[in-house]
């Protein structure tokens, strides 16, 4: 699931009625987080109980929706001020596995860029 380092992944920070499929969480990622759901990012949502997981994704002919679903846990969902969280993939992995997306002990990433 998770695809190339530029693209970008955006939390929604509240809950989202899990019964919305692709057509209402692409209209709820234009229009209350005024993003692209055609740019090949990928947007998280989760439940009320935090069980739920979707992923919606537009790659290159379609969009793709990815659900995990917890039996016993639940996701470590961030909180914020922000209707909408722009996180790191390996932030997304660590949220999956059920860890917080800000870890104290992780490496920072670095960027860099060639000066001539």
């Amino acid at each position: 699931m998770v695809g190339p380092d530029r693209v970008q992944v955006y939390v929604a920070v509240g809950f989202v009625d899990m019964r919305k499929s692709i057509d209402g969480l692409s209209m709820l990622v234009a229009e209350r987080f005024a993003l692209d759901p055609f740019g090949g990012h990928m947007f998280a949502f989760s439940n009320r109980r935090r069980t739920v997981v979707k992923v919606l994704y537009w790659d290159r002919n379609g969009f793709c929706l990815w659900q995990k679903r917890l039996e016993r846990e639940r996701f470590r969902w961030p909180e914020s001020r922000e209707q909408v969280l722009r996180i790191e993939q390996r932030e997304l992995r660590w949220l999956l596995e059920g860890l917080e997306i800000h870890q104290g002990n992780a490496h920072t990433s670095r960027r860099y860029s060639v000066i001539y």
